[in-house]
């Protein structure tokens, strides 16, 4: 059973206590926060240790595994100090906010024989699986045209509400960056790497804020599809917009909204099909964190989770290792890079 403990005591904590009290092979252990009291408060209403230097933190024996809920570009320090100190670390998306940040975390883990992980919880999800396995069976054919489509919300209070929020330094960027990386990196995961891309980005709807709150992209893909990536948390909804992953080729199309299929169709007929009809299609109209990033279940983390002790246990990476969690950084970061230059295309031979 290994023990986690977790920096960072504010909303995703509350996400990681629950995914961690409902897996197998971990329970929690331990917290800190810079803010002494708020750890104070989360340990007791969780039952667990809590500490007030980061160093006594990861000085304790026990402890295992350090999953990190700190801002996004603060993730650098607490991830580096965790794997010096020998423990394995499991961190929020984005793992940091660009490829040059990561690069030197992926060498600290390998010198350090400990496991570095990202959060990447909506591969986890049966009709992700499903739709990356058909990729591989090659039901589509020649893959064609790939969207991701995040048109999600977020209130001007929202990006009032802390002072690290919506800044390039400590969010690393907008909607892309913060809302849509896990849709993004759904993408790449199912349909392969990018060989370049062409963006725009711009602040529509909100005030005071340094990043994009809208944002588009042209993609082609290494196979030859093109793509589109659309982002946003300037989309009002009552409900929230689900978000999309729609896959096309010329022998099949799939549509994705968060957990569910709007589209299974293919030109071949499988038996397995008949399950995706009965169990897996759309039955909710509204988003999961789309509106309110509250709004979103733990069964992600917790099969995230999950996948890492497995690693652990059996001596390999995990399929949420470092690298696979630098893809999605590395693309936005072109897109960013792009949209800064006129839409200039930007190569990615390595994304």
């Amino acid at each position: 059973m290994k023990k986690f403990g977790i920096i960072g005591t504010g909303m995703i904590a509350n996400f990681h206590a629950k995914a961690i009290e409902a897996m197998d092979g971990g329970t929690l252990h331990s917290c800190y926060n810079r803010n002494s009291e708020k750890a104070v408060a989360f340990a007791k209403e969780n039952g667990i240790v809590s500490y007030q230097t980061l160093e006594a933190f990861l000085a304790d024996p026990e402890l295992d595994i350090v999953t990190i809920g700190t801002p996004s570009g603060a993730h650098y320090e607490s991830v580096l100090a965790a794997l010096n100190a020998g423990k394995h670390v499991i961190c929020e998306k984005p793992l940091e906010v660009t490829p040059e940040r990561i690069d030197p975390l992926i060498a600290a883990a390998e010198k350090n024989g400990v496991v570095l992980a990202a959060i990447l919880n909506r591969r986890f999800n049966e009709s992700v699986v499903r739709l990356k396995q058909a990729v591989e069976q090659g039901r589509f054919g020649k893959l064609s045209l790939v969207e991701a489509s995040i048109k999600w919300f977020r209130t001007q209070q929202y990006y009032d509400s802390a002072g690290w929020r919506g800044t390039w330094a400590l969010d690393g960027g907008g909607a892309l960056m913060n809302q849509s990386i896990h849709i993004i990196d759904q993408l790449i995961h199912i349909v392969g790497p990018v060989k370049r891309v062409s963006g725009s980005m711009a602040c529509i709807a909100h005030e005071n804020i340094e990043v994009e709150d809208t944002a588009v992209a042209i993609l082609e893909f290494e196979n030859g599809a093109r793509g589109v990536i659309q982002g946003s948390t300037a989309c009002y909804s009552s409900t929230g917009h689900p978000a999309e992953v729609n896959i096309c080729g010329d022998k099949g199309s799939v549509f994705l909204a968060d957990e569910a299929f709007k589209v299974w169709d293919f030109a071949e007929p499988q038996t397995d099909d008949d399950y995706i009809h009965q169990h897996l299609m759309t039955g909710s109209s509204s988003g999961l964190g789309a509106n309110d990033p509250k709004a979103i279940n733990f069964t992600g983390h917790q099969r995230n989770f999950e996948e890492v002790v497995a690693a652990i246990e059996e001596g390999r990476q995990p399929s949420v290792n470092g690298a696979e969690a630098k893809k999605a950084v590395s693309l936005i970061c072109a897109i960013y890079e792009s949209a800064r230059n006129n839409g200039q295309w930007i190569e990615l031979a390595t994304i």
